[in-house]
């Protein structure tokens, strides 16, 4: 066929599932003529033939017991030679895995995920060896809140120095910390500063300070509030404290009050409870309901961050940070300038991913994060592009991405060869599903993961998603299935990997005429890489001769339900393939 090069070529459709959750037979042999890879296949590469499938050791750290064995569990591995990191990133340009702790793996059986259950299972995230194709790969781990609190999700501190006992203790945590970092593995933890659990000592503090008229004390002004007769501030919800003429702020929940950020004992005390994290070995933190810390007022909010953020690169310069501030590309761009947003423009099923998988244009979605891009690189130079399909506080992606049609397929792609730092939600790589549906509750967004391995992990409390609606199919019975969602989304970030422009470099914007795919340049120290994706039904012919001055003449890899082949500077597609070129 000419100048045709494969490397890593996709998977060879859906022929031989048996289950309509992890593909769909409809979808075999479709396509073009090309090279398709499955288990012990030979693989073409530039110059020289390698045949069969190389595996590896998965790591040489001696196995704890009930620890997940990526060689006891994995029946065969992606591999490819040529696909081999080429050197190690220490940036934060990484592919991070967002864990609900709870819900994760549990290690002593009470039900309960917790940090001995991650450890347990780091195996199955990132095996320690970037080029075995034995573990998920993640680049990094996003931990839900870990401190003690009332409720399952944590997300309201009682103490921010002890670590919840349902989750285990700061040993463990120190002994995940150790093991991330072996593995090259950033660990971030989620900080909520808006607000703290009603009980804790903090505020009850501040109640006795105010029943008794205290305003010499130092927690008398640690919590926002009013008094009885003074204007009502518009907008935001107060709760009388009992035994006193005094309200105390309380937007979220009457139990979660919010701290006031005007007091310099309570900026003292969040960047103490930052510091003592990042002593333990912390690399950073997710913060949560970052543009609430001033309630109404981004300026505010966004004016404390900038402060709190030099505050903590003067202890580590190389600290990883992102904020939630769930709003418009207009609201985030205020915070930029101190750290990386989550971009949720992107994310849930209204948003541009599940957009371009299902029906919409790759080219829009290109065209759009270049414009983001240039923006939040104007704010501030050093600033990343933070996509997402969905997280803990929305309805699972597969719900809305069907892994059966391969819509979840080409979300996977978009998202993963993206520039910047993708997260992926725990069992999102497996397809899982859960919405909060008529019971409108968000544990069912947050259901226990399928492990297949015995793993005694239950849904939280308050869940009543239906398990018939569940994902038939485990994380065990996927690493064994080359065509699986969990196996795509461990060639991706192999890909990724391997291709560092992706992540890094300068962004311009690829799109094709008359067609739903597109993609974009990705220029790094020299170095270009193109990454095109079609999310069509159809096959789709591009001459590259118009793209890039014609300088990209080699496939890296394809990624999807088929493959992609080159001859001369004419490249096909495959129906929900992606493709990067050199």
């Amino acid at each position: 066929m000419g100048n045709v090069k494969y490397i890593f070529s996709s998977r060879s459709g859906f022929s031989n599932r048996k289950d309509a959750e992890t593909g769909n037979p409809a979808f075999a042999g479709k396509g073009i003529v090309m090279k398709h890879f499955t288990r012990k296949t030979a693989v073409l590469l530039i110059g020289l033939l390698f045949i069969g499938t190389l595996l590896p050791a998965c790591g040489k750290e001696k196995k704890a017991e009930g620890a997940w064995d990526c060689k006891k569990y994995q029946e065969d591995a992606i591999r490819d030679s040529d696909l081999k990191i080429k050197k190690e990133t220490e940036d934060n340009a990484r592919v991070f895995y967002e864990i609900f702790v709870g819900s994760f793996s549990d290690s002593n059986g009470d039900g309960i995920g917790d940090l001995r259950g991650i450890i347990n299972h780091m195996d199955y995230l990132n095996d320690g060896d970037p080029n075995s194709g034995m573990s998920l790969g993640v680049e990094g781990i996003w931990l839900t809140p870990i401190f003690k609190s009332p409720t399952y999700h944590k997300y309201d501190a009682m103490d921010y120095y002890e670590i919840d006992p349902d989750f285990g203790t700061e040993e463990d945590l120190k002994e995940l910390i150790a093991l991330c970092h072996k593995r090259n593995v950033k660990l971030i933890l989620d900080l909520v500063i808006n607000h703290t659990a009603y009980r804790n000592k903090w505020f009850s503090n501040f109640v006795i300070a105010h029943r008794t008229k205290d305003t010499e004390s130092e927690f008398y002004n640690f919590y926002t509030w009013y008094r009885e007769g003074d204007p009502v501030p518009q907008g935001r919800a107060f709760k009388k404290i009992e035994g006193s003429d005094d309200y105390y702020e309380c937007n979220f929940w009457e139990e979660m009050p919010e701290l006031n950020f005007d007091e310099p004992a309570v900026r003292q005390a969040v960047l103490d409870i930052a510091k003592y994290y990042l002593d333990l070995g912390i690399d950073g933190f997710r913060f949560d309901a970052a543009k609430y810390v001033y309630f109404g007022d981004n300026g505010e909010s966004a004016e404390f961050w900038e402060w709190y953020i030099a505050e903590l690169k003067k202890l580590k310069p190389d600290i990883y940070t992102v904020a939630e501030v769930w709003d418009a590309d207009s609201i985030t761009d205020q915070y930029y300038p101190a750290m990386n947003c989550f971009n949720f423009t992107m994310s849930q099923q209204s948003g541009l991913i599940a957009d371009a998988a299902s029906n919409g244009s790759a080219g829009k979605l290109a065209e759009y994060t270049e414009k983001y891009l240039d923006n939040v690189h104007k704010l501030n130079a050093d600033a990343m592009i933070i996509p997402f399909i969905t997280n803990h506080d929305q309805d699972r992606a597969a719900g809305f991405l069907p892994v059966s049609n391969g819509r979840m397929y080409v979300a996977a792609s978009l998202l993963i060869l993206s520039p910047g730092s993708p997260f992926i939600y725990y069992g999102e790589e497996i397809g899982m599903k859960g919405s909060r549906g008529g019971s409108n509750t968000d544990s069912n967004r947050r259901l226990a993961m399928r492990w297949g391995d015995g793993d005694t992990v239950k849904n939280p409390e308050g869940s009543t998603y239906e398990d018939s609606k569940q994902v038939k199919t485990t994380a065990l019975d996927q690493i064994r299935d080359s065509g699986s969602i969990y196996s795509h989304y461990k060639h991706l970030i192999m890909l990724r990997k391997a291709n560092p422009e992706i992540a890094r470099g300068e962004y311009k914007a690829v799109k094709i005429s008359n067609s739903r795919a597109g993609g974009f340049i990705s220029t790094y120290e020299g170095s270009s890489v193109l990454v095109l994706h079609n999310p069509s039904d159809d096959d789709i012919s591009v001459d590259l001769a118009n793209i890039g001055d014609g300088h990209f003449k080699t496939i890296r890899g394809s990624a999807g339900l088929n493959g992609a082949a080159l001859e001369g500077t004419k490249l096909t597609i495959g129906p929900m393939t992606s493709v990067v070129l050199k």
